[in-house]
C-alpha cells in the first residue's frame, strides 16, 4: 500500500473520528416538557403550617422500637464496612427510646415559619424565612434538599442567612421546601413525576410566592433539580449553586479517557488523586451503588421494610450519613456518626421519615427520574447557561476537574474548594455554606445585576 494511500486512509479515520466527537458534543433537542399536573400557580391558597404529631404515632413508634427483634452481631472488626454496625444501631435504638425527646423537637422544628400550598395535585410544604432587616436589598433564594435528607438540613443555615453579613448589602429571604413524595409534602399518586416535573413544581411554587426572579441552591437532588430549573426557566433563575455539580455525557468521559494519559495538563495537581487512577475511583461509586440500586428498580418493595421497622429505617438512613460524610468513616466501629452531627439531630431526620410515611414516596424518585422514558434524561445534556457556582467540598461522593464542569454549565462564575465537609454541606457544615452562598451569590449579583 503506497504512502498516498496510507495517508489518505488516516486522514479519513481522523475526520471520521473528529465527526463523531463532533456529534456527541452537541446537546439534544430541547425535549417537550409534559406537565403532568395542572397549572400549579392556579389555585392561590397557601396555609400555615405547624408540626402536630398525633401522640398514638408517638406511642407506635415506641413499641416498634421496644420490640426490635435480637440483631445480628457485627463481624470481627467489620466496623461499618458492611453496612450499619448492629452494635452502634443499639445504642441508637437506646438513644431513640429513651432520651430523644420529640416533643421537643417538634418545638423546634416550628421555630421556622412553614406554609402548604397545592402545586397541581400535591400538597407542597416549605419553610419562608424573611429577614428581620428589611432595609437591605433582599435577594429570594430557595433551598432543595435530596435524599435522604430533609428540610431538616438546613435549620442551622437559614438563620445565617437571613441575618446581615459584615460587608454585604444584602441579605436572603429562604424559601426551603420538602420536595414532593418528602417529609411534610404530599405524596405523587401518579407515575412520571420525576426530577424534570419537581423542577417545574419548584418554579412555580416561586412564582406562586410572587417572585419572579430568584436564586437556587443544591445538593444530592436538590443539585439536580435546581440545575433543571436553569435549564427550564433562565429568565427567572438568577444563579445557581450546587455542591453536587454534576456532568454526564458521553464527551465527559471521552474527556476524562484523553486527560488520563497525562492529568496534570487538564487537572490541578493537588486534585488529581480525585479523580485518577479511574479504576479506583469506579469501584469506589459500585461500593456506594446498593442504595441506587434498590431505589431505582424496587423501592416499593425495599419501602415495605423500611416503613415497618423504625430501627431498620434508622440503619438505613444513617448509614449515609456516616460514610457520605467521609468514606473513611466506614472503618471505625461506630461509623463516627457523631463526629459532625448530633444524635438527636440526625434523629429528627429520620423522625420526619417515619411521621410522616415516605422513605417508600421518597424513593421513587430514583425511579421515575431514570426510567428509560424519562424526560430527565435529555435534559440532562442540555447546557446550563445562568451563571453558576460550584462547590466541591473534599469529602464529596465523587470529585468533576473544571474542564468537565465548563462542558454543562457554560457560565460557571466560580468554581471553589471549601476546606471540610462531604455529602450533606449544608447540614454539616452550615458556616461554610453560609459563606459560600454570600460570596457566590454576591459575586453574580454585582457581576450580571448591579444596574
Amino acid at each position: 500500500m503506497g504512502f498516498s494511500v496510507r495517508k489518505s486512509i488516516a486522514v479519513i479515520l481522523i475526520a471520521s473520528i473528529g465527526y463523531q466527537i463532533y456529534k456527541i458534543s452537541l446537546p439534544p433537542s430541547m425535549p417537550h416538557i409534559n406537565l403532568i399536573y395542572k397549572n400549579g400557580r392556579s389555585d392561590t391558597k397557601i396555609e400555615p403550617f405547624k408540626i402536630n404529631v398525633p401522640t398514638q404515632v408517638l406511642e407506635d413508634l415506641n413499641r416498634r422500637l421496644d420490640a426490635t427483634r435480637e440483631l445480628t452481631p457485627p463481624l470481627k472488626d467489620a466496623a461499618f464496612t458492611y453496612g450499619f454496625n448492629t452494635n452502634k444501631l443499639k445504642s441508637v435504638i437506646d438513644f431513640w427510646r429513651n432520651k430523644y425527646n420529640w416533643r421537643q423537637r417538634e418545638k423546634y422544628l416550628n421555630s421556622l415559619p412553614q406554609f402548604k400550598t397545592n402545586i397541581g395535585s400535591v400538597e407542597v410544604h416549605f419553610i419562608h424565612v424573611k429577614p428581620a432587616q428589611t432595609k437591605m436589598k433582599t435577594l429570594p433564594l430557595i433551598l432543595l434538599h435530596g435524599w435522604p435528607g430533609s428540610v431538616r438540613e438546613f435549620y442551622e443555615l437559614i438563620p445565617l442567612l437571613t441575618t446581615p453579613q459584615k460587608d454585604r448589602d444584602f441579605v436572603f429571604e429562604v424559601i426551603a421546601p420538602s420536595l414532593p413524595g418528602y417529609g411534610f409534602s404530599g405524596k405523587p399518586t401518579e407515575k412520571g413525576y420525576n426530577s424534570v416535573i419537581f423542577a417545574a413544581m419548584m418554579n412555580d411554587l416561586m412564582v406562586k410566592l410572587g417572585f419572579q426572579k430568584y436564586y437556587v441552591q443544591g445538593g444530592d437532588w436538590g443539585s439536580a433539580i435546581g440545575a433543571n430549573m436553569a435549564i427550564l426557566y433562565p429568565d427567572r433563575v438568577l444563579g445557581l449553586h450546587s455542591n453536587l455539580c454534576f456532568v454526564n455525557s458521553p464527551l465527559e468521559k471521552l474527556k476524562k479517557m484523553v486527560a488520563s494519559v497525562y492529568p496534570s495538563l487538564f487537572i490541578e495537581e493537588k486534585f488529581i488523586s480525585r479523580v485518577y487512577p479511574a479504576k479506583e475511583h469506579f469501584f469506589e461509586m459500585m461500593l456506594e451503588s446498593g442504595y441506587f440500586l434498590k431505589c431505582l428498580s424496587i423501592p416499593d418493595t425495599i419501602g415495605v421494610a423500611l416503613t415497618d421497622s423504625p430501627a431498620g429505617l434508622a440503619a438505613y438512613i444513617l448509614e449515609k450519613f456516616s460514610t457520605w460524610t467521609n468514606k473513611k468513616y466506614r472503618d471505625f466501629p461506630d461509623g463516627k456518626l457523631e463526629e459532625k452531627f448530633t444524635l438527636t439531630n440526625l434523629l429528627d431526620n429520620v423522625m420526619i421519615y417515619w411521621v410522616t410515611g415516605t422513605i417508600t414516596s421518597s424513593m421513587r424518585l430514583y425511579s421515575e427520574s431514570f426510567a428509560l422514558t424519562s424526560t430527565s434524561h435529555d435534559l440532562d445534556r442540555q447546557p446550563v447557561a445562568v451563571p453558576t457556582i460550584c462547590a466541591r467540598f473534599p469529602h464529596e461522593l465523587f470529585f468533576q476537574p473544571e474542564f468537565i464542569l465548563k462542558e454543562k454549565f457554560v457560565n460557571l462564575t466560580r468554581v471553589t474548594d471549601p476546606p471540610r465537609g462531604g455529602h450533606f454541606a449544608a447540614f454539616e457544615e452550615p458556616q461554610l455554606m453560609a459563606e459560600e452562598l454570600f460570596a457566590g451569590f454576591g459575586e453574580i449579583q454585582s457581576k450580571y445585576y448591579s444596574k
